[in-house]
């Protein structure tokens, strides 16, 4: 049942999609959105500061022409995954950060806190260009509401939840290991950007979905993370985060970081975005970089 909803709103979407104009004047501040101009400068950022990430064409029949020939959207290829979803260390309880969800909310069993305001971790953030040199030197389910992630801490660091092996065994061979591509569109009907994944088996032979699903929090699988047709690639369908709460999320750590003195600027979108959507796929180690500090 769940499947077929999917792709009854995934049909529904695209025609919208279709239907809406492309925003032409910033709302970043009052919404949280972006115009293709925003997101093509994020993106620019995200490559200068992470090298892992480029810029793709995709299929040319599919070129969106509200955004550069050459910049249609950012990949990163072979980012490995160590382990599955049900093998992570989970600290000892977990955190409901959707209470009103009749559904029984958004579980985060990864990026449990320790502090207890949220206000000190904005104070403490570091979003501001003149910190890059030290950088340098060193989605019937509505898709889940990733608001009270950020008002419960879910941007904070945490290093000690996952247990990564090392990356070769005592004979010296390098230790095979599931991988994914990862991609970044632009959501013209939500105007946000929109992560896709599709995930490779240590033989390199592309993974069935309930294989990625494994790699997912079992929170969001099929939830949040639908399979969906890509908008620049050609093939069957793939892994998505769905868009339709990023806006209001980066609103309220836009609200936050103001209050704490601070200001995100808009071609940082891609840094955070990167940040909050990894507690959804909480075992692929993506680059999201050391930009900023909690």
């Amino acid at each position: 049942m769940q499947n077929i909803y999917n792709t009854v709103k995934s049909s529904s979407l695209k025609v919208a999609e279709f239907l809406t104009p492309v925003l032409k004047e910033s709302k970043f501040k009052e919404t949280g959105v972006l115009t293709p101009e925003e997101f093509v400068a994020a993106g620019d950022h995200l490559v200068h500061h992470c090298p892992s990430w480029q810029w793709a064409v995709g299929d040319q029949a599919s070129i969106k022409d509200y955004l550069p020939s050459d910049k249609q959207f950012l990949i990163t290829k072979n980012v490995p995954c160590y382990k599955r979803c049900r093998q992570m260390e989970y600290r000892g309880e977990e955190l409901v950060l959707d209470n009103d969800d009749p559904e029984g909310g958004w579980v985060d069993t990864h990026h449990f806190h320790e502090k207890d305001e949220v206000e000190n971790q904005v104070a403490e953030m570091s979003l501001e260009d003149q910190n890059q040199e030290q950088t340098q030197d060193d989605e019937g389910e509505e898709a889940i509401d990733m608001e009270d992630f950020v008002d419960q801490g879910g941007l904070e660091e945490d290093d000690n939840t996952v247990d990564i092996p090392e990356h070769s065994n005592k004979g010296g061979e390098i230790l095979s290991t599931r991988t994914y591509d990862l991609n970044i569109t632009y959501d013209k009907y939500y105007q946000t950007p929109r992560l896709w994944l599709t995930g490779y088996d240590e033989n390199r032979t592309a993974m069935s979905v309930d294989e990625m699903y494994e790699d997912f929090s079992a929170d969001h699988a099929n939830k949040t993370i639908t399979m969906e047709t890509h908008p620049h690639l050609p093939g069957p369908p793939q892994a998505s985060v769905h868009p339709c709460k990023h806006a209001q999320t980066m609103k309220k750590l836009l609200d936050q970081i103001t209050e704490g003195g601070g200001e995100l600027q808009v071609h940082q979108y891609l840094i955070v975005f990167l940040k909050f959507v990894q507690a959804i796929i909480p075992t692929i180690e993506y680059d999201f970089t050391q930009n900023f500090a909690l």
